[in-house]
């Protein structure tokens, strides 16, 4: 861990896990899509942003060189553990974690959930590696960082910096492949980074870190939870296959309102019936799924979402399950979260 110092500022340490942001291209002006993921290092990171050093006193660390593709689960639990550590600390006054965009809406909303400080927990990325033409790295990370150490974004939950644009972990949602404006939230961002600073516009109203039942402590291993995407012509296999698997749930990516095929509708409640419930979300991306709409999940046994996405879905049941096996109280926390 590196650090640079001086008095009278925020204390943020900056944990980088690899990602785009840290990748680099075969040379100068190559195409952003032909690149490295995970190359430069966290000091590196800090380097190449000109002014980075007057937001606040920052400590660089080196946690994980991956692409955000490769995160497990048990790379999630290291993460969260460690920016738990971390935000435990009278010395760190916010944490930054630079991240691969792909999967960065689930660790973030992971953190979201199980990190109990109230201090800022940031996360940023970019969609150009640092040796493309316009790299966005840069410009993210200096707004992280000015979001982090700003007083006003304590006890916000998790949040996500991008583009200028500040989300809760709670909702935000990568929603293009290429663009800069790849990340939105269907309740729209908590605010925007004007001038060096946010500048809020929204609360988050359901529970996080500082309100969340749920215990790191208590985690040592996340509980399998399978996802299945609904298309025309589905098939009862890959359901079994996630069962003999050792899944202990199974989210249900589910046409609009997150509909059931009527010749899967028996399968679920022989799923349900045996131990393994399954959570119903929607494959669109927005939305909420209603209990007992579409669907009789009562007569199932099964779990309606609300408005979370497949990803986060599958998240919020393997914490659920480290709690309670009933489906009822997998309901509530569903409803709550």
């Amino acid at each position: 861990m590196t650090t640079t110092s001086s008095l009278n500022r925020p204390r943020i340490v900056v944990v980088a896990t690899g990602g785009t942001i840290a990748g680099a291209g075969a040379g100068g002006g190559a195409p952003s899509a032909a690149y490295q993921s995970a190359i430069f290092t966290a000091d590196a990171l800090l380097a190449s942003v000109p002014g980075l050093e007057r937001q606040a006193e920052l400590q660089a660390e080196q946690l994980l060189q991956i692409d955000s593709a490769d995160f497990t689960d048990d790379r999630l639990l290291l993460l969260a553990r460690r920016v738990a550590d971390l935000c435990a600390r009278d010395e760190v006054d916010g944490v930054v974690i630079t991240h691969g965009t792909d999967t960065m809406e689930e660790s973030a909303y992971f953190l979201h959930l199980t990190v109990k400080s109230a201090k800022p927990i940031v996360l940023t990325g970019a969609m150009r590696p640092g040796t493309a033409p316009a790299a966005d790295g840069p410009a993210n990370l200096l707004h992280a960082v000015a979001v982090a150490a700003h007083p006003s974004s304590v006890g916000r939950g998790v949040l996500v910096v991008m583009n200028e644009e500040v989300h809760s972990a709670r909702d935000v949602t990568k929603v293009h492949a290429m663009r800069l404006d790849a990340f939105a939230s269907p309740h729209g961002p908590l605010g925007t980074v004007v001038e060096g600073a946010p500048r809020w516009y929204r609360a988050v109203a359901r529970p996080h870190t500082l309100h969340s039942e749920f215990d790191l402590a208590r985690i040592d291993t996340l509980p399998l939870v399978g996802v299945v995407t609904s298309h025309g012509n589905m098939r009862r296999e890959i359901f079994d296959a996630w069962v003999a698997a050792g899944a202990r749930a199974i989210v249900h990516a589910g046409f609009g309102g997150g509909t059931v095929p009527g010749y899967l509708k028996p399968l679920f409640a022989e799923l349900c019936a045996a131990g393994v419930p399954i959570v119903r979300c929607s494959r669109v991306g927005a939305g909420q799924v209603i209990r007992n709409a579409s669907f009789d999940d009562d007569a199932s046994g099964s779990v309606a979402a609300d408005d979370q996405n497949p990803p986060r879905a599958r998240l919020l049941a393997a914490l659920a399950l480290t709690r309670a096996q009933d489906v009822g109280e997998m309901q509530r926390i569903f409803s709550c979260y």
